[in-house]
């Protein structure tokens, strides 16, 4: 550390470039901010880097090569089809570069001035950046801590050798022949299915009696029925006790319906949440923020903390640990210190789970809305109903569109089936703009398209369908 340096000053100092970070630096500097952003790890995040877009990338391959296996479903013929996971690997790694370079180029086009190191508080206007080159000091106006958060690490099962968190499952050299999975959430139904689609023998143990428990039952039903097509073995009610490594193996222990039970695999993945990154130097202490239960950061509703000229956003705050809504509160926190009157409106925040077939869901489902006061009722479509799915050889799904039988008014959307994660905008959007089933029935869809089924759903929604039969009342 340097000791008596003077303070270099700036407007804004961003902490943390992921998806929360670099889209408050850039709207920040938009706005006219001079400002520095610093992360210790790569420009990108988890997200980019460790998280949602490799995640993805391999999710793709495992897709490809699964249809490769059924290409006589489509008339076609192959052979010796095969798996060089090294390859796979440096796939990923291509679609990783492309999309943290760009994130780099936005940063230098919007005049942001990066930095690649650790930030540590000095006081509530001063931090301290530093790296093994430097380290200087900055008097910052505002600033925007966006840590972001890790896998939760539990003591039974700490991570290393065989046992790996969701950032070394994304990085194997090669494929095993089996791995276990704690924890039926999406990160863990994600690269589970990613990797039996490869051929991997997976077996998931979840606590609760489904996997997917942010999702309804029927939709994860669908995720279910596709898991057992690939072997996969799933254990509810599960309580995971302990691990046993050697070299080559591990051996997990436990216990089920009062019985203890042992499962042996390559490798074991623990997938039970994430952690937000509040600890550790940044000394959140010396800058007065105020840290809550489980490490969250309360705030207002333009991000401020208790600090008012510290803001704080992602998975740091309370709330879903999503990429996009953290996206969303960098540039509401930007712009409230730009002095615009923005201000977060978490009314229909999208879930997606890149399961197969892929879950979605915005705003209300029936239960809650009803909940909440509205004469609410859903409307189910199914995909099978829809030209477009069929051809997709993806009729297994469904929409289920809320509405209230007052006013039309479309309160939510659960959709689980093929390109799910694209269709649920159009039903975010119509929340966010108050439409109504009419507004929806009444647009012009493509055909054939999946956007249809939205369509499809509104119309029956009103009790008049034209591709599918109405449920007699």
């Amino acid at each position: 550390m340097v000791v008596g340096d003077a303070s270099l000053d700036i407007d804004l100092l961003v902490i943390g470039a992921g998806p929360g970070g670099y889209v408050a630096a850039i709207r920040a500097a938009q706005l006219g901010q001079k400002v520095i952003i610093a992360d210790k790890g790569k420009f990108g995040g988890v997200c980019l880097n460790v998280g949602c877009i490799p995640s993805k990338a391999l999710i793709n391959s495992a897709h490809h090569y699964e249809s490769m296996q059924h290409a006589a479903d489509f008339g076609l013929s192959a052979e010796n089809i095969g798996v060089d996971f090294g390859k796979v690997q440096e796939y990923k790694t291509s679609v990783v570069n492309k999309m943290t370079g760009g994130v780099e180029m936005l940063l230098k086009a919007n005049k942001v001035q990066m930095f690649q190191g650790e930030a540590m508080f000095i006081n509530e206007n001063e931090a301290r950046l530093f790296n093994e080159n430097e380290a200087p000091r900055y008097r910052f106006k505002n600033c925007i801590i966006a840590t972001g958060s890790r896998p939760i690490e539990l003591k039974p099962f700490p991570f290393g050798k065989r046992i790996l968190s969701s950032t070394e499952a994304l990085s194997l050299p090669e494929l095993p022949k089996s791995l276990v999975v704690i924890g039926g959430g999406y990160i863990g139904i994600e690269l589970g299915q990613m990797y039996a689609k490869f051929g991997v023998q997976v077996t998931v143990l979840e606590g609760a009696d489904t996997i997917l428990p942010g999702f309804d039952k029927d939709m994860s039903q669908l995720v279910v029925k596709k898991l057992k097509k690939s072997n996969v073995d799933i254990v509810n009610g599960a309580l995971a006790k302990g691990a046993e490594q050697t070299d080559k193996d591990v051996t997990v222990t436990y216990e089920v319906g009062g019985e203890q039970k042992t499962v042996t695999a390559d490798y074991l993945l623990v997938t039970v949440g994430r952690r937000p990154n509040t600890d550790g130097e940044l000394g959140l202490e010396l800058a007065g923020v105020k840290v809550g239960e489980r490490g969250l950061i309360e705030v207002d509703d333009q991000c401020r903390t208790n600090v008012k000229h510290i803001f704080a956003i992602g998975d740091i705050v309370p709330g879903a640990a999503l990429a996009h809504k953290a996206s969303y509160e960098a540039k509401v926190a930007a712009e409230a210190i730009a002095g615009l009157p923005s201000k977060v409106d978490y009314k229909c925040i999208p879930a997606v789970a890149f399961s197969d077939p892929e879950c979605a869901s915005v705003g209300y489902t029936e239960k809650e809305a009803k909940e909440k006061g509205y004469k609410a009722k859903s409307s189910k479509f199914p995909f099978g109903g829809n030209g477009r799915a069929v051809t997709l050889n993806g009729a297994d799904g469904f929409l289920k569109l809320v509405h209230d039988t007052d006013t039309g008014l479309v309160l939510g959307a659960q959709i689980a089936g093929v390109e799910a994660s694209n269709m649920i905008a159009e039903l975010g959007l119509a929340i966010e703009m108050g439409a109504t089933i009419e507004d929806i029935a009444l647009t012009i869809h493509a055909h054939p398209t999946l956007a249809e089924i939205t369509m499809d759903a509104a119309e029956l929604a009103m009790g008049h369908p034209i591709h599918t039969i109405a449920p007699k009342s």
